[in-house]
């Protein structure tokens, strides 16, 4: 299935704030086209990347000094609004270009139909959470394919180098995972594999790892919390949060945009946490970068499980492909096969 138009009713992370600036700039969404730019005060605008005269590129034209945008073929000029005005032709009416919502939060912009609410804005975290930072990866692969890749942790000692266990502990991890009406709920719990950079987080030898995250589809986000306890149960002073939104760029590639947070328990080590949060930013790119390398091997999986010997770790795949069509794209979904487990059989943590 590739995607449709109708996702841009979600709001959607598309460009980091620093990279508009004198110049429009081009983006994808769902196979669509935008051209985003500053109007006159300054103020993100989008419009869609086809001139309405010709289809010529908005994005490869310029920003006039009162902040319209100028198509580079006949120069006819259009506001944020998508107001319209034809130099050669003055008196020329009904030349407006369609325009979108676009606002500027977290330091990235945010795209989305000009009706959709304000307040359907995604939450990120905060309390007392420090936010380490942004970046941004395309993976050569459908949303499908990236989606089921940040839905299991069952790869992780084979694609992954830092996080999570090695292959001669995957006998050792714990595993939940609940599926619920608007999203799912996945919990790992496994024995922290040494890693270097898991000393500037206070991670010990021995400590054990726990991911827990959710997924949701207004837009496909999941939102990722990794702590480390001692051998003994005792916490360890940081806890690592990660969003990553799932933005389908066209039927081939989606990029990952992703926000990092760090918090601690500690009152002693808040001081330390901006450039904790920042090692923290690091670890998390390392994991994406290791994702992304590896996902064009399999970038051509079919949409369907039909068929497929699927385990234990795959049982939030099936129903976030429900959740995604009714939630993401909006119709319904389409039937498909429940998990079935690998013989022989094994049990989860609750022994279910």
């Amino acid at each position: 299935m590739e995607p449709t138009p109708d996702v841009v009713r979600h709001f959607h992370p598309v460009l980091p704030s620093r990279q508009l600036r004198r110049q429009p700039v081009r983006v994808e969404l769902a196979g669509h086209a935008y051209a985003l730019f500053r109007d006159g005060s300054g103020q993100a605008a989008a419009l869609s990347d086809a001139c309405p005269h010709r289809f010529a590129p908005l994005s490869k034209g310029t920003v006039t000094k009162e902040g319209q945008l100028q198509c580079p073929y006949h120069g006819w000029r259009f506001d944020a609004r998508g107001q319209g005005f034809n130099p050669s032709q003055p008196e020329l009416r009904h030349c407006e270009a369609k325009s979108f919502q676009v606002v500027e939060r977290h330091g990235y912009l945010w795209l989305a139909h000009a009706s959709t609410p304000v307040s359907a804005m995604p939450e990120l975290a905060g309390g007392d959470y420090v936010f380490g930072g942004t970046f941004s990866t395309l993976f050569q692969a459908p949303l499908h394919v990236a989606l089921d890749n940040f839905s299991e942790d069952e790869h992780t000692p084979f694609v992954h180098t830092r996080l999570g266990w090695s292959g001669a502990q995957a006998g050792a991890v714990e595993f939940e995972a609940h599926n619920h009406e608007d999203h799912t709920e996945v919990h790992y719990r496994a024995p922290q594999r040494p890693a270097p950079i898991m000393r500037l987080l206070m991670v010990g030898k021995g400590d054990v790892f726990h991911n827990d995250w959710v997924t949701r589809f207004d837009p496909v986000r999941s939102v990722y919390t990794v702590r480390w306890t001692t051998p003994s149960g005792a916490p360890r002073p940081f806890t690592t949060q990660a969003h990553i939104f799932f933005v389908p760029e066209t039927a081939r590639t989606t990029r990952l945009h992703v926000f990092s947070f760090l918090r601690t328990a500690v009152p002693a080590l808040r001081p330390l946490l901006p450039v904790a949060a920042k090692a923290a930013l690091g670890l998390t790119w390392w994991e994406v970068r290791d994702d992304a390398r590896f996902i064009p091997t399999v970038a051509d999986t079919p949409y369907s499980h039909k068929g497929m010997r699927l385990d234990k770790y795959d049982k939030p795949l099936v129903h976030q492909r429900k959740l995604m069509e009714r939630i993401y794209y909006a119709h319904e979904a389409h039937e498909a096969p429940e998990p079935r487990p690998a013989l022989p059989r094994v049990h989860d943590a609750t022994g279910t």
